[in-house]
């Protein structure tokens, strides 16, 4: 049973935030996305320093060695996404650049091939975490699927735009994301069988897991939200944080009531 919930869990993650992406009309992306980054970044702080780490933390493992591991973990996503050809985060929507510029069409199709093995691999690794999170508790595999989702949703977004101004017609970008996004149950499924008999190593990996999203949460999405706006629009950037926080701890309280 376990291995059909990281199924549908990895599924979801990596397929409904494509599907969603794509449905987005370019013309309410920049508004859209916006509130997304900031719901994001308050889902990952959430789940990470709130339910995961502690998670983690109460278990027979050393502070030190969880501490390190937290440490490596974030210099590991730091050089991965150095690693990329081309950053494809979530920056490329409604920030008055238009990255495409300047790039003749065999430059811009490298660009969108190099997204999606990017992607592809980021995927992956969702998967693996998802299945940890569920082989460690049920509780904590839905509030991981869920922050692995809401973090997603920004990304494909900007990614769909990247392989739209790399020639891809909306079907091929949409065809090629999804099939991205299936890396996502590849390992899972992969994590379910290789990591389900070292039970010993799911607080490192829970762990690794909070790296990740507080990476993705303080490199990528915090520092789009830093720069100058109004009162108005400073406080819905701190009303979508907040809603991202108080999510994740309603659906932590909820879990922990059944």
């Amino acid at each position: 049973m376990t291995l059909t919930y990281i199924v549908l869990a990895t599924l979801l993650g990596g397929v409904l935030s494509v599907l969603i992406a794509a449905s987005l009309t370019l013309t309410v992306l920049s508004k859209l996305v916006r509130h997304l980054v900031s719901l994001s970044a308050g889902v990952l702080l959430g789940t990470a320093l709130l339910h995961v780490l502690p998670e983690a933390f109460e278990s027979s493992a050393g502070a030190h060695e969880l501490f390190l591991t937290l440490l490596a973990g974030l210099l590991f996503f730091f050089l991965l996404e150095k690693a990329e050809l081309y950053r494809h985060g979530h920056h490329h929507e409604g920030d008055g650049d238009h990255h495409h510029h300047g790039f003749d069409h065999d430059q811009a199709g490298r660009g969108g091939w190099s997204v999606l093995v990017g992607d592809s691999i980021h995927n992956f690794c969702d998967g693996i975490i998802i299945a940890a999170a569920f082989l460690a508790e049920p509780r904590l595999g839905v509030v991981t699927a869920l922050a692995v989702i809401a973090h997603e949703i920004p990304q494909e977004v900007g990614d769909f735009i990247v392989l739209l101004n790399a020639g891809f017609s909306r079907a091929k970008a949409l065809a090629y994301n999804a099939l991205s996004g299936l890396a996502a149950v590849l390992g899972g499924v992969l994590g379910y069988f290789v990591v389900g008999p070292w039970e010993d190593l799911f607080p490192y990996l829970l762990v690794i897991a909070s790296s990740s999203f507080i990476y993705v949460a303080v490199a990528d999405l915090i520092p789009q939200l830093q720069r100058r706006l109004s009162l108005k629009e400073t406080a819905s950037q701190l009303m979508w944080l907040g809603a991202g926080l108080a999510f994740i701890t309603f659906i932590v309280g909820q879990f922990h009531g059944h």
